[in-house]
């Protein structure tokens, strides 16, 4: 049966452990743990939180950075989107959850130039093959996201992560897919989830301006069918951003509220996918 997530950016950046009782309070399973800087997560108070509360963490999303970028020419900067990644599932085995997804293929933002691709794409590869070789020792797996043209040129679309995800070549490495990116660069999106088929580890679950599932035009009667298809029983987490907060809003072009109140948000995004998964 799926589950339903949330995010913690829905309420608080950086991650703060006071999340984990707004989403509890709101009716959901599980809560979505951004590792925005590995120093400053409060490892002590965040699992004394999930202990106390009746949710868990339903996943870790991993934030790279022009500083750690996997596909980067630099050395230090490879190396250092290596560590951080270790550390993000050393995170996922303390907080008992068994997944680390976002991008973590690149650092997102807007590309400057033409790129030489194929040698990022091998690069990539190569960093990534590291990473899964120590997140199998861990019983962790890598959830990999296409994200849209417009903050990342190295996978847009499904059938690009499939590539890359086979040339990868690791039992752990799987797929990640977010409807918001989904929108704008799938063909179909029902099509689209159903290519995954039981590589889809992961759901990020929000419409197309990022605001509440539900309140635009996602075609989300063809996601449902397709999970369904596919026997998809992982989380559906709820991704979205507040305006107020100036890190995220520059990152993910949010320049405006997306709800009356962030609450409202969650509330009405969760009360829509219990809605459509059950019917």
């Amino acid at each position: 049966m799926v589950k339903f997530g949330v995010s913690s950016w829905v309420w608080v950046y950086p991650f703060n452990p006071s999340a984990i009782g707004e989403a509890e309070r709101l009716g959901f399973d599980g809560i979505e743990i951004p590792i925005e800087d590995p120093a400053k997560i409060p490892v002590k108070e965040t699992l004394e939180a999930l202990k106390s509360s009746s949710i868990e963490c339903s996943s870790l999303c991993a934030v790279l950075s022009a500083e750690r970028d996997i596909k980067s020419g630099d050395k230090t900067v490879r190396d250092n989107a290596k560590k951080y990644l270790e550390r993000c599932i050393d995170f996922a085995v303390e907080f008992g959850c068994d997944i680390v997804a976002g991008p973590l293929y690149s650092a997102v933002g807007p590309t400057l130039g033409i790129p030489d691709k194929p040698r990022e794409w091998k690069i990539a590869v190569e960093g990534l093959r590291d990473v899964a070789r120590y997140a199998e020792d861990r019983g962790v797996y890598l959830g990999l996201e296409p994200i849209n043209r417009y903050e990342n040129h190295l996978i847009n679309t499904v059938d690009e992560l499939l590539r890359f995800i086979d040339d990868v070549n690791s039992p752990v490495v799987k797929a990640h897919l977010d409807t918001y990116h989904a929108n704008i660069e799938e063909k179909s999106i029902g099509e689209a989830f159903r290519k995954c088929g039981s590589l889809l580890y992961h759901v990020h679950s929000c419409e197309n301006d990022r605001g509440a599932p539900g309140s635009g035009h996602i075609e989300w009667g063809e996601v449902a069918e397709a999970l369904k298809s596919i026997g998809y029983d992982r989380y559906m987490v709820i991704e979205t951003f507040q305006p107020g907060i100036e890190e995220i809003a520059v990152a993910a072009s949010i320049w405006r509220p997306l709800a009356k109140t962030q609450d409202e948000l969650a509330r009405e995004g969760l009360k829509f996918l219990k809605e459509l998964m059950s019917e």
